[in-house]
């Protein structure tokens, strides 16, 4: 369910936003005054701006409405895992010391701390 929504969100966000960017702005109506065409739409002169407004408006309330369920689903989720810390790891056992160094030297033959002479005072 919530998968679903979150598409839906993403979806309608990209839709607002292409909306928003098709349409004019307050100086394209100065254009179509010297002939430029821009009143010449699908739509009509007056009736692109009308339903794009619709449009947009539509789209930004179902916009929200999409943010405040997703919002709700996050909110009453179930209280089980609810972070990827919070999953129990599979925890494996260090192997057990030994006292051998590299090359299969034990560690009282390689003990260099001991031959090294001690310093005077």
């Amino acid at each position: 369910m919530q998968s679903l929504a979150l598409v839906i969100h993403v979806v309608l966000a990209a839709a607002v936003i292409g909306l928003v960017l098709i349409q004019h702005g307050k100086g394209a109506d100065a254009g179509a005054a010297f002939g430029s065409g821009a009143s010449a739409t699908v739509f009509g002169a007056g009736g692109a701006a009308s339903f794009m407004t619709r449009a947009t408006t539509g789209l930004a309330a179902a916009f929200f409405a999409t943010s405040i369920f997703l919002f709700y689903l996050a909110a009453n989720r179930d209280s089980g895992i609810s972070s990827v810390t919070d999953v129990p790891g599979l925890v494996e056992e260090a192997p057990a010391v030994s006292n051998d160094l590299p090359g299969g030297v034990t560690e009282s033959e390689g003990d260099a701390a001991s031959d090294l002479p001690k310093p005077v005072n």
